[in-house]
């Protein structure tokens, strides 16, 4: 059964909403960038069906999730949302990949040629192929994941022969910074690399940088896709 609103769902989320995407339009005219060519993916992870549905009625489309089991569970729910995007954003297990690759529309997180392989094997041949962000450990930090830059060419290749996969950009998470200066350069390294991807793959256009604390240096450097979550939805249960 659907799952219904209530009225402070729909104000505190839709205004919230309209503050984000007021941001983007910001941080775009400050870049000399246009704002239509910076996609918002509301961050929806360990947040209800209903907090979606608020943000759904205010015009967003694209969500982004990060936990296999809760994520099926709100597709399954908001099924009759027909025209809602789902992005698997978080890191993905070999266990849970087949359930990724059914109900997702895009995965935002490969970092290896071996979850690329089972996500292709597993895409489901009556869907469309799903679109691949490669997930980049820019700041090489141990503990996130992430291929290191120079691992994209052969990743790319690998995923652009995939039959059920197409590649479509770029993703990452650098280290967490309250300096602009720092995180712009952060960002503008990615940048690089989506550049070089673009050259050799035609269909290559998203290059996914830039959340809550740190929008306005990732539009500066090129993002074309920011993930925000706490700012729309609230604090994370």
């Amino acid at each position: 059964m659907t799952p219904q609103l209530t009225d402070k769902y729909m104000v505190t989320i839709a205004e919230r909403l309209t503050s984000a995407y007021a941001r983007i339009a910001d941080a775009a005219k400050i870049a000399q960038r246009n704002t239509n060519e910076v996609t918002l993916l509301a961050v929806s992870k360990t947040k209800p069906s209903e907090d979606v549905i608020a943000a759904y009625e205010h015009g967003q489309r694209e969500f982004g999730e990060s936990y296999v089991q809760e994520a099926i569970d709100k597709i399954a729910q908001l099924q009759s949302y027909s025209d809602i995007i789902w992005h698997f954003i978080g890191p993905i297990q070999s266990n849970k990949s087949a359930l990724v690759a059914a109900n997702f529309d895009w995965v935002q997180s490969v970092d290896r040629i071996k979850i690329a392989k089972r996500l292709d094997s597993q895409r489901p041949d009556d869907k469309q192929p799903l679109n691949i962000l490669i997930q980049v450990n820019i700041s090489n930090e141990e503990a996130k994941s992430g291929c290191h830059r120079d691992e994209i060419d052969e990743l790319a290749d690998f995923i652009n022969q995939c039959e059920h996969l197409t590649l479509r950009g770029l993703m990452a998470i650098p280290a967490k910074s309250n300096d602009l200066d720092t995180q712009i350069q952060s960002f503008e390294q990615l940048q690089t690399c989506f550049d070089k991807l673009k050259t050799q793959y035609p269909q290559v256009d998203t290059l996914s940088m830039g959340m809550s604390n740190d929008v306005e240096a990732a539009i500066s450097a090129g993002s074309t896709m920011v993930r925000i979550g706490t700012d729309i939805f609230g604090t994370r249960t």
